[in-house]
C-alpha cells in the first residue's frame, strides 16, 4: 500500500470531505425547512380560512348569481333545452327542472310556445357569516308568476371557490308568511349548523323523520296539507277499483341534496330539506293503466301491469327553537316533480 493510500490518510481525506459537504449540508436542510415554513404558513391560511366565520358571498356576488340563474332559467324554458340552465341548477330543484325540461320537450321539440320570461324583482339578499365549504345565501323576490304577490325564495349554493351559483332549492309562499329571520349588527343572517340541538328536530334529521312519517304518522308534524292530508288522500287512492297504490319515501340528505337553515328572529330554524317519492300503481287483471305523456317521456320499460313513478321534493319549513311550548314543525311550501318512471 503506497503512502498515499494509508488508512491515516484516508481518513484524513474522509474528515475533509465531511467538512466540506458541511454547507451543502446545511444548505439543503435549511431549503427544505423554509420549505416546511412556507407550507405550514400557507397551509395555516387555509386551515384558518376554512375556521373563520365570513359572509359566505358579497351582494354584488349574489345579484349576479341571481341575474345569471334567471338568464338561464329563461332560455331553458324558452327551448325546453335543461342543457341551458344545467349548471345553474342542483339538487332538488336540479332534479326537478332538469326532468320536467325533458318531459316537455319531448312533447314539445320546437320548444315552449307558452313563454313567459320569469321576472324577479323587488330582491332582497339574505347571506348568513359561516365557515368553510359549501357556502350559500338565499334570495327572497317578487316574480311574475301565479298571482303575482308570491315571493320567491331561492337557496343558491357552491361547493368550491370554482363552482358556479347554483339553485338547489325553491320555495313559493305568500309575502306574508315569510319568517322574519335573524340578522347581526352588519346585516348578515345566522346559518344553523345541520346538526344543531337548539332547534326541536336537527335539520339533518327533518328528511329521514319526513319520510317516517309519510309511512307512520307522528306528532314531529304539524296537521297541513303536506302531511296529515297528504297521508289521508293516500289512505284513500291506496285501494280504487281496478288499481292499487303503494307510496316509499325516502330522505335525501348527502352532497348537494343536504339541508340548509337560517335563525328565525324567534331562535328556531327556517330549514330547507329534500326527499325522494315512489308510487307504484298496478292495475288490475284486463285493466289497462293510463300513462300521460310527460310520464312517458321519462319512462323505461313498459307499462303492462304497473308503472312506478319517481318525485323528488323540496320543502321549507319552520323547525321551532328546543325551548319553544309548541315544538312542532311548520310546512310553508312543499315544491316536487316527476324525475323518473318505471313501466313492468
Amino acid at each position: 500500500m503506497s503512502a498515499d493510500r494509508s488508512p491515516r490518510r484516508l481518513r484524513r481525506l474522509r474528515r475533509l470531505r465531511r467538512r466540506k459537504d458541511v454547507p451543502s449540508a446545511r444548505l439543503v436542510r435549511a431549503t427544505a425547512a423554509v420549505g416546511v415554513l412556507v407550507l405550514t404558513a400557507s397551509g395555516c391560511v387555509t386551515v384558518h380560512g376554512e375556521r373563520e366565520v365570513v359572509p359566505t358571498a358579497t351582494k354584488s356576488e349574489a345579484a349576479r348569481a341571481l341575474s345569471d340563474f334567471t338568464a338561464a332559467y329563461n332560455d331553458a324554458d324558452e327551448a325546453f333545452d335543461p342543457a341551458l340552465d344545467a349548471d345553474r341548477v342542483t339538487g332538488a330543484l336540479g332534479a326537478i327542472n332538469q326532468a320536467g325540461l325533458k318531459a316537455q320537450r319531448a312533447s314539445s321539440p320546437t320548444g315552449n310556445p307558452n313563454h313567459v320570461p320569469l321576472k324577479l324583482s323587488d330582491t332582497r339578499f339574505v347571506i348568513p357569516k359561516k365557515a368553510g365549504w359549501p357556502r350559500w345565501f338565499l334570495t327572497d323576490s317578487d316574480a311574475n308568476r301565479g298571482n303575482g304577490s308570491d315571493r320567491w325564495l331561492l337557496v343558491f349554493t357552491r361547493a368550491t371557490p370554482d363552482d358556479v351559483w347554483a339553485v338547489a332549492y325553491l320555495t313559493v309562499v305568500p309575502p306574508d308568511q315569510v319568517p322574519a329571520l335573524k340578522t347581526d349588527k352588519d346585516g348578515y343572517a345566522e346559518a344553523v349548523s345541520a346538526n344543531s340541538d337548539e332547534v326541536a328536530v336537527r335539520p339533518a334529521d327533518l328528511s329521514q323523520n319526513y319520510a317516517n312519517y309519510l309511512q307512520q304518522g307522528g306528532e314531529v308534524f304539524a296537521p297541513g296539507p303536506h302531511t296529515s292530508d297528504w297521508r289521508t288522500q293516500r289512505e284513500k287512492s291506496a285501494s280504487l277499483p281496478g288499481k292499487s297504490t303503494q307510496y316509499v319515501d325516502q330522505p335525501l340528505t348527502s352532497d348537494t341534496y343536504a339541508p340548509l337553515a337560517l335563525r328565525t328572529a324567534d331562535g328556531g330554524a327556517l330549514v330547507f330539506f329534500a326527499t325522494r317519492h315512489f308510487e307504484k300503481q298496478t292495475a288490475a287483471q284486463g285493466l289497462n293503466l293510463n300513462v300521460d305523456a310527460n310520464v312517458r317521456a321519462l319512462m323505461t320499460g313498459e307499462a303492462k301491469s304497473s308503472i312506478t313513478l319517481e318525485r323528488v321534493s323540496n320543502q321549507a319549513v319552520l323547525d321551532p327553537a328546543k325551548s319553544a311550548a309548541d315544538r312542532q314543525v311548520r310546512f310553508l311550501s312543499r315544491i316536487q316533480g316527476l324525475t323518473g318512471a318505471r313501466g313492468e
